[in-house]
């Protein structure tokens, strides 16, 4: 449905990546699929489902904010 990346390139560590994403599941739910971890090897990653898509749509963007203030861009 919609997808957000963002990295963090520091000059003291690897490039680090956070991915949000939303999706519609089969049950009528908008689930959040968060994703993070260093660029090119395999991270971690959580999925939160809520009921609608107003909820998910918050959660969503109180991340990537949250993500932003601690030096994440937009790639």
């Amino acid at each position: 449905m919609a997808t957000c990346l963002l990295y963090n390139r520091t000059p003291t560590r690897a490039p680090r990546f956070y991915r949000i994403e939303l999706a519609m599941n089969l049950f009528s739910e908008v689930s959040v699929l968060r994703e993070w971890g260093v660029a090119g090897r395999g991270g971690q990653s959580v999925i939160s489902i809520y009921g609608n898509l107003r909820d998910a749509s918050v959660a969503a963007d109180q991340h990537r904010n949250r993500m932003i203030r601690r030096g994440y861009a937009r790639a």
